[in-house]
């Protein structure tokens, strides 16, 4: 095993152009840690903030970005029986994966599902933790219930609408063109709003309000959300695009028995993620085994075009996940 290997680092703080190829010490594993040869990564809007400065990792990750990977399995660490050296895996990562090698908790490494290419693989874990935890877990979607996911188009909204689709309820979606609105109709979505023209609040109140609203956009999307709620309806946020800081009538919540909720997913500890991985084998991975639910792709670049594919992310463009390919 070769003790160094090529990585793409964050130089300094800044725009796409910062990252570069660079050359790093082979991660070990821990105890309860595997070492992954990495195929593909995801790439996501946390690996561009952290870009940006504005994200910083965990004190006891990795500085290099990349929060998902897929790849095979080449060193165990005591500890860990339940994957072995060659088993092929996509894997939740605490930072590091735009990189050959990475190494993470074994309990976040979840098997590559049946008939899916180690590309595919590679944009489960983030977006699919995401979803579970925030939607299901978090915000206790139920079958018949109405469901709003904002960017429906992104990777967590294209995994929202088919997980929501798939358990029962009733998908709305907002988005910023025709083109993907058109997409999260195909996905599932029984109405896409184009938020350039429509007003989601004026869609959702008709039909009874939202029971729950997925939102990243923030800023003021918050009160609209809560407009657009039905009663005793729950918003969960998970990003703040828009800003985090709004002004909030919170006697709203009290007349009308809201819930107000949220989560990041990097910052939980390794027992809440395994949890959250355990649930997904159980529940959602038979569905990507048997092809009713997939990741939706937009595009790949090679590991030295790292700074392309955040290019083509923050334009907003993407319709799904874009991946680095890191090895042949």
């Amino acid at each position: 095993m070769t003790e160094t290997m090529r990585a793409i680092e964050i130089t300094k703080p800044g725009g796409p152009e910062v990252l570069q190829v660079t050359t790093r010490p082979m991660p070990i594993a821990g105890y309860g840690q595997v070492v992954i040869k990495v195929a593909y990564a995801g790439v996501n809007r946390p690996d561009a903030l952290q870009r940006a400065g504005m994200y910083a990792p965990p004190p006891t990750a990795s500085d290099l970005p990349g929060l998902e990977a897929s790849g095979e399995v080449v060193i165990v660490g005591a500890g860990v029986s339940t994957v072995a050296v060659g088993d092929r895996v996509c894997a939740l990562l605490p930072g590091g994966g735009y990189a050959e090698y990475v190494a993470t908790p074994a309990a976040h490494c979840l098997p590559i599902p049946s008939g899916m290419a180690l590309k595919q693989a590679a944009c489960l874990p983030e977006t699919f933790f995401t979803v579970w935890s925030n939607v299901f877990m978090r915000g206790g979607l139920k079958a018949g219930e109405r469901f709003l996911v904002h960017g429906g188009s992104s990777g967590i909204g294209t995994t929202a609408i088919q997980l929501a689709r798939t358990f029962g309820a009733r998908v709305f979606a907002t988005a910023g063109t025709d083109e993907k609105c058109a997409a999260c109709i195909t996905l599932g979505a029984e109405e896409a709003i184009n938020y350039r023209d429509s007003d989601f609040v004026e869609v959702l109140q008709p039909v009874g309000g939202a029971n729950l609203i997925l939102d990243m956009v923030g800023g003021d999307y918050i009160p609209r959300n809560l407009k657009a709620l039905a009663e005793d309806g729950r918003l969960v946020q998970i990003a703040f695009l828009q800003g985090p800081k709004v002004e909030v009538n919170f006697a709203t919540l009290m007349t009308r028995r809201l819930t107000m909720t949220g989560s990041t997913l990097r910052p939980q500890s390794d027992l809440a993620k395994a949890r959250i991985a355990q649930e997904l084998q159980e529940a959602v991975w038979p569905l990507l085994s048997s092809g009713s639910v997939a990741p939706v792709m937009d595009s790949e670049y090679d590991f030295e075009a790292a700074s392309e594919a955040h290019a083509r992310m923050e334009t907003s463009g993407h319709i799904g996940k874009i991946v680095l390919k890191i090895a042949g």
